[in-house]
C-alpha cells in the first residue's frame, strides 16, 4: 500500500476543502523503515530524480563523537535506552533518530536518520 504524503482535506478550522485535482505520483510516500539490532543489513532504494537512499535495515555499530575531544569511534551498540518517537520502540530496540541508545562508550544521542542515511551517527550524552 503506497502512503500519500499531499496536502490535507480538511482547513484548520475543521471546514472541508474542495478538491481542484486528485492525488499525483511525486506526493507518494514509502513506508517507514525501522532500523532494529542485529549484523548490519541495508538496502538501496531508487527515489525521485534517480537518485538513491540507502535504507538501514539492521545495525550494530554507530559512529559516536565525543563533544569534548572531538575524536570520533566505531562504537558497539548494547541496547535502545530511550525513544521519544515512539516509547514501545524501546522494548522493540528500533532506533531513530534522537534515541538515546547504550553503547560500549556510555548513553548516546543518534543525530542521523537510519532509514534515511544508511548508517547511525550519535553524539556522547554525559
Amino acid at each position: 500500500m503506497a502512503l500519500w504524503q499531499g496536502g490535507s482535506k480538511r482547513k484548520i478550522t475543521g471546514g472541508r476543502i474542495k478538491a481542484h485535482r486528485g492525488k499525483r505520483k511525486h506526493e507518494m510516500g514509502r513506508e517507514q523503515v525501522e532500523t532494529g539490532l542485529g549484523e548490519r543489513k541495508a538496502k538501496r532504494i531508487r527515489v525521485r530524480g534517480g537518485n538513491s537512499k540507502v535504507r538501514l535495515l539492521t545495525a550494530q555499530n554507530a559512529n559516536v563523537i565525543n563533544p569534548k575531544t572531538k575524536e570520533t569511534k566505531l562504537v558497539k551498540i548494547l541496547t535502545v535506552v530511550e525513544n521519544s518517537a515512539n516509547p514501545h520502540f524501546v522494548r522493540r530496540n528500533i532506533i531513530t533518530k534522537g534515541a538515546v541508545v547504550d553503547t560500549e562508550l556510555g548513553k548516546v544521542r543518534v543525530t542521523s536518520r537510519p532509514g534515511q542515511d544508511g548508517n547511525i551517527n550519535a553524539v556522547l550524552v554525559e
